[in-house]
């Protein structure tokens, strides 16, 4: 069976390279020659953790393949994977461009009868109305179906997550189409969902905004404990014992970022209000983690009423570790604002910066570790929770930093260790330690004035005979 995969980005070409590791014979298509004589070497032309290990693995057993060719690739492909970009519009609805392209040319260039899979997220009923754009500029007289198959990886670790996938759902409207699927996955060893085109597109849209939703929510408790006085770390830890809940996506910090989340709540707000419903919940949620992005400069603010020339070492640009992604990463607001204010920003990212620097060519020293980030620093905030980040000790942070003061917006140490830092310490959440050190030597002051009058009340007495 011969596969071809549209699109080389981060569905295309991981799903193109776990398919030829588990023994498929797959082309990949793209048309930017540069990267795909990149991708021929061995070469990924994005940043995740195992792809490249497995991409020259398929190249050199030559199961993998990549071309420019697409006329070639689509004209006697028996199943063709659809992982193109679908980005948000400016109003928040899907853009189908890309997928709308790759089915021009399926259309025009497919000779024989062919599954046509999209892996890509789109709107729900996007397949019914892909099948239906093919059929009518369809030049060869041969039988095309559609079938949703979306994905459900994530950067940083999109291999383990194809590989060891929980489920994989399929979405067909006949039991031909559901069989060579199958064929197809049976080596994943992984539990298939069989349902209908629009329920699998919808299963994609639900899982991630569900995800979002959480996250957004133990954020919204983070905030509600910093004001009465709770550890969201603790709270969440209470709450993840409960199975209904589980642990994962309890981690408070300042918002989601990335490819999908913002993505993906935007799109299903946006389908259900173009359909005349209103979808609360994931409105909540949009605005929460827009909201949420900004909660460290806020901080920030009530301590330093302007930046201006101030040194602020920035620690971390990308959404998340593991990807040199920057596609709603909380840093770029908050970095703009720090720039348009006068601050002069000291950046460091282990893989983030070239594309980073790409956003912000000017007005950033961008640095090579995170010590020489901090030196001299009069405040610094932490974006990303990179090992190379969380790894320098908070004793660290006091000796090069010219004042102690760190805004943590992904809770990286324990409240305990910046008090034993004796740093000036904000995250999300929990208490700070400024203020703590702030009453601390209040208290501290007090009783040296209450010293001060027992001496002095000691000399008056002595001075009128003890009296």
């Amino acid at each position: 069976m011969k596969i071809v995969v549209a699109g080389t980005g981060y569905v295309g070409l991981v799903t193109g390279a776990c398919l030829a590791h588990l023994r498929h014979n797959v082309t990949c298509v793209d048309i930017d020659k540069n990267k795909v004589e990149l991708m021929m070497q061995g070469v990924s032309p994005i940043y995740e953790p195992g792809l490249e290990e497995i991409m020259g693995e398929g190249c050199s057993s030559g199961r993998l393949h990549f071309t420019t060719e697409y006329k070639e690739a689509y004209k006697d492909a028996d199943i063709i994977f659809i992982g193109v970009g679908t980005p948000e519009r400016a109003d928040g609805s899907v853009n189908l461009n890309y997928i709308y392209k790759v089915a021009e040319q399926i259309a025009h260039f497919a000779e024989k009868d062919c599954l046509i899979v999209i892996k890509s997220t789109v709107p729900i009923g996007t397949n019914e109305e892909v099948e239906l754009f093919i059929k009518k500029k369809i030049k060869h007289k041969i039988n095309i179906e559609i079938a949703s198959n979306p994905e459900f990886l994530s950067q940083g670790t999109a291999v383990k997550d194809t590989l060891y996938a929980s489920r994989i759902v399929i979405g067909v409207e006949s039991k031909q189409a559901e069989k060579k699927l199958r064929d197809i996955y049976e080596r994943f060893n992984i539990p298939i969902v069989i349902t209908n085109r629009k329920s699998a597109e919808m299963i994609k849209y639900a899982s991630n905004d569900f995800l979002a939703l959480k996250i957004s929510f133990i954020n919204e408790i983070a905030n509600l404990c910093e004001i009465v006085g709770a550890n969201v770390e603790d709270v969440a830890k209470g709450m993840s014992y409960d199975r209904r809940i589980g642990d994962k996506f309890l981690k408070a910090g300042i918002g989601y970022g990335g490819s999908c989340f913002p993505k993906d709540t935007k799109a299903l707000h946006w389908l259900a209000s173009d359909n005349g419903y209103e979808f609360k919940t994931v409105k909540a949620a949009i605005e929460i983690n827009e909201n949420q992005k900004f909660k460290l400069i806020r901080k920030a603010k009530k301590k330093f009423k302007s930046f201006e020339g101030l040194k602020v070492a920035v620690l971390g640009l990308t959404f998340k570790p593991g990807t040199d992604d920057l596609r709603e990463a909380p840093s770029k607001p908050n970095v703009k604002m720090l720039l348009e204010e006068g601050a002069s920003v000291y950046a460091y990212d282990p893989i983030g910066t070239n594309n980073f620097k790409k956003l912000f060519s000017e007005g950033i020293e961008y640095v090579e570790s995170s010590e020489i980030a901090l030196e001299n620093a009069d405040l610094a905030f932490i974006f990303t929770e990179w090992k190379e980040i969380t790894s320098v000790k908070l004793k660290r942070f006091r000796e090069l930093m010219r004042n102690p003061v760190i805004f943590d917006g992904r809770n990286c140490y324990s409240i305990e260790e910046a008090e034993e830092a004796g740093v000036e310490y904000y995250s999300i959440g929990r208490k700070s330690v400024g203020d703590l050190q702030s009453v601390s030597k209040l208290k501290s002051n007090l009783y040296y004035f209450i010293d001060l009058l027992e001496v002095a009340n000691d000399v008056v007495c002595s001075d009128n005979g003890g009296r």
